[in-house]
């Protein structure tokens, strides 16, 4: 098994606070060269880790897809054709002229996204059609797009959410730790997290489509909470434009307060999400010790570091992203194509046909 580099050899990542782009040396060559060893991050750090684990630890198994049955097939098919045909995306207020359809929104639209959104309405693809389409217009005027890692960046100074590791199904975890709150209550903060969720997408490997929430609740919380306005936003956006892509949700150190926060959302949680939580358990029964922080348990002694931490992850995903655009093009721009072939794998729907219900 090879050894991830010291970090005294690995490119050091710099910060430009002037423009918040990122200085490193070569970090495409050096992620290339750690990819395939264990536990690999991206500046090769070890003991403190800075920066994000580039792979799943060999202990993590993603579970295969199922197959569709001949009516689930039948529907994919027409929702395909659906999307297919749409030339533009509507506008949420009234009297106003559609958008065209972009290239982002194209790629975005995977085969399985749209299987996604058909297990979400129970394979009826009028509603799914119609989720597709609101998802669509709500990314374009929430402005997913402008949300720049320099925009964003204040907000993550403190390491309040961090991006590192995968769990046990090979899921990439999103640590939610809002004990580090650095700004006053706002529309921001949701930006924020919606901003690490489209990052945490982008970090999944190939056949991997969910991903695993792990929330500390530390001591330093007190008495303060989010407000019901904020959660109910939250899982919202969470319910109806990101469906089927928690998959657990672990929640550690929690407060009275926060329990009566629980208390007020659960009856606009869907059962089905519902079910995922889990709360105050071994969390080294669900992530890899190699691969959880040991905040939480694990073995993992990460230090946040935002001016490492933030241009490496940020850098990472993008190069991910192009990747993804890269191979999406390299076989004909196709709505419905794999996110398994455009993550890596070897199959592409543009090329081939589907067979078995599998990409």
């Amino acid at each position: 098994m090879t050894e991830p580099q010291q970090a005294s050899t690995a490119p050091s990542a710099q910060l430009n606070k002037a423009n918040g782009s990122i200085a490193i040396e070569d970090l495409h060559t050096s992620a290339a060269r750690l990819s395939t060893a264990e536990n690999a991050t991206v500046d090769g750090s070890t003991d403190p880790v800075k920066t994000p684990f580039i792979n799943p630890s060999s202990a993590s198994k993603a579970p295969s897809a199922p197959s569709l049955t001949p009516d689930q097939a039948t529907k994919y098919e027409k929702l395909l054709a659906t999307a297919t045909s749409w030339t533009t995306k509507p506008s949420s207020t009234p009297n106003t002229a559609a958008v065209p359809i972009t290239d982002s929104d194209r790629i975005w639209l995977t085969r399985e996204c749209l299987l996604r959104y058909l297990r979400a309405t129970k394979w009826n693809v009028q509603e799914a059609a119609s989720r597709l389409l609101a998802t669509l217009t709500w990314r374009h005027e929430y402005g997913l797009e402008s949300h720049t890692p320099e925009y964003i960046s204040p907000e993550n100074a403190t390491g309040k959410q961090v991006i590192q590791g995968y769990d046990v199904a090979g899921r990439p975890c999103l640590y939610l730790n809002p004990g580090k709150q650095n700004t006053e209550r706002s529309n921001k903060q949701v930006e924020h997290l919606v901003f690490m969720l489209e990052r945490t997408l982008d970090l999944m490997p190939a056949g991997q489509e969910m991903l695993a929430l792990l929330i500390n609740f530390d001591k330093k919380m007190g008495g303060d909470r989010p407000p019901l306005w904020q959660g109910k936003q939250v899982l919202n956006i969470l319910q109806s434009h990101y469906p089927e892509r928690l998959g657990r949700a672990l929640v550690i150190n929690i407060p009275w307060v926060v329990w009566t926060f629980f208390k007020l959302i659960n009856p606009f949680i869907d059962p089905a999400t519902r079910e995922k939580l889990k709360f105050d358990q071994d969390l080294r029964q669900f992530v890899p010790p190699s691969q959880l922080l040991k905040t939480h348990g694990g073995d993992i002694n990460f230090v946040y570091d935002h001016d490492v931490y933030w241009p490496a992850l940020n850098e990472l995903a993008a190069k991910k992203r192009a990747m993804m655009m890269e191979r999406w093009e390299q076989v004909g721009k196709k709505v419905g194509e794999s996110e398994y072939y455009l993550r890596g794998g070897e199959k592409a729907v543009g090329n081939e046909a589907v067979e078995n219900g599998h990409a």
